[in-house]
């Protein structure tokens, strides 16, 4: 089975719209585990979908750090 890698772009009702490859994908909002967030980095095999956690954190401080380096006087 082949394994998707997205972000989590938004949840709009009980979708969860994913960001893959620059297009975005519906997904049931089900399938996602409770912690997962907007912004999470989650592999999806088949109905399994699993937020990964150190890529995330990495996507979040990497966003931090270009937002700190645009917004410097």
């Amino acid at each position: 089975m082949k394994k998707i890698k997205g972000i989590i772009d938004r949840f709009e009702g009980n979708i969860a719209v994913v960001e893959i490859d620059g297009m975005t994908k519906d997904y049931n909002k089900a399938l996602f585990p409770k912690e997962a967030s907007v912004g999470d980095v989650i592999e999806i095999e088949g109905k399994k979908v699993t937020v990964l956690k150190k890529e995330s954190e990495k996507l979040r401080k990497e966003i931090e750090d270009l937002m700190n380096d645009v917004w410097e006087d």
